[in-house]
């Protein structure tokens, strides 16, 4: 059949850029006339409802790019597609002959789907041998990952995206989710522009894109960011904010972090000195959080990228197991990941040791609570 001739295809799929996730519809003409696909928003999809930003509009010119490189190339000379396979195969024998499997390292990107780490895996660990395989997700989602395990028991964000829409205050923290979220910053200014009460703060040493829409911005000194939610913890003791039945149904250790937030920051002068902000501004948040039970902290790679990055994610996260606001429409902790798949790099080395103590050990499984809706699931919680 001639090319000319042929149907065109259509293809739902996911943008493989951030890690918002947008659903992507891909029109293929399969026609010599058009060169490139038709790229366009997947309207039924919850996470972008249709939109799409510069990136996930311009995916096209990587499919069908002038410059890309469509067969095989060794030393120059272009092989057939077997050629090359063997050429590969041969070196790679080489190399573990010659250095052993551990001369071997995979790095795999966080754009990728579960199934492609799966059998980069099975190559790198159940053929050459080595264990040295890794994906940025370590430099990307580490911190939060570490930071949820040790509160929750489980790398499980307690939030979602209507949770962004329906709170009425929303603090954003080392993310200038404008440049890197794009498509969820707008759904953020709608929400904001139709409910005109919510309110945005950005703590973040920069005055990025993202303060267009904030009512307060707190420019802290870089690396202090764990100290503002010391301090939030610490006040909403003496602010009656504390939610006791919570602390005592769904938490441990909720003295021994107050003892430390107290000590660490003991008073709202120590805190905008230490943090390098207004000692007004920072009342004014302090303020905002004691009045906003529907409260979302929404964290990024600002906070995640540090040598203290755990601790400061259980900073936040305690601030919002202390008061309740968790398992609630528009409230917890929400950390943001940098790509779509980074949840999947981070999983394909565990997923078949958590089934097996799953099934092995099923005594041992944490147990569940619920929030008083009754609608989400929420861990025993454990505050440091």
């Amino acid at each position: 059949m001639p090319v000319a001739n042929r149907t065109a295809t259509s293809v739902k799929t996911t943008c493989p850029y951030c890690g918002v996730g947008c659903g992507v519809n891909l029109i293929d003409a399969q026609s010599e006339n058009v060169r490139m696909p038709s790229v366009s928003g997947d309207m039924d999809h919850p996470a972008n409802f249709g939109r799409l930003c510069v990136k996930g509009s311009s995916l096209a010119q990587t499919i069908r790019s002038d410059d890309r490189l469509l067969t095989p190339v060794v030393d120059g000379q272009p092989v057939t597609w077997q050629s090359a396979i063997d050429t590969v195969s041969a070196k790679i024998a080489q190399v573990v002959k010659d250095h052993g499997p551990d001369a071997f390292a995979f790095y795999l990107s966080g754009q990728i789907l579960t199934e492609d780490y799966y059998v980069a895996n099975k190559l790198a660990k159940g053929f050459i041998g080595t264990a040295n395989v890794d994906t940025n997700s370590r430099l990307c989602m580490a911190s939060a990952v570490v930071g949820y395990k040790r509160a929750f028991g489980s790398d499980t964000v307690p939030c979602n995206y209507e949770d962004l829409e329906r709170c009425d205050l929303l603090i954003m923290v080392g993310s200038n989710a404008a440049w890197t979220h794009p498509i969820l910053y707008q759904r953020i200014v709608a929400a904001k522009q139709q409910r005109p009460h919510m309110k945005v703060v950005v703590i973040d040493p920069r005055e990025t894109a993202t303060c267009d829409i904030a009512d307060l911005h707190l420019a802290i000194k870089p690396g202090s960011d764990a100290a503002i939610f010391s301090f939030l913890l610490h006040d909403s003791v003496l602010a009656k904010s504390l939610d006791s039945n919570f602390i005592a149904n769904h938490t441990n250790g909720f003295e021994v972090a107050l003892a430390q937030a107290t000590a660490s920051t003991p008073s709202l002068s120590f805190t905008a000195g230490f943090c390098g902000v207004d000692e007004q501004a920072l009342a004014c948040f302090v303020r905002w959080w004691h009045d906003t039970p529907r409260t979302i902290t929404f964290y990024s790679q600002g906070v995640n990228q540090s040598s203290s990055g755990v601790d400061k994610c259980n900073a936040i996260i305690n601030c919002h197991l202390a008061t309740g606001r968790i398992g609630k429409e528009g409230a917890g902790p929400f950390s943001i990941t940098g790509q779509p798949n980074a949840m999947g790099g981070e999983k394909w080395v565990v997923w078949r040791i958590s089934w097996q103590l799953i099934w092995i050990l099923p005594h041992r499984a944490p147990k569940i609570w619920y929030s008083a809706s009754g609608k989400r699931p929420i861990w025993r919680q454990r505050m440091v």
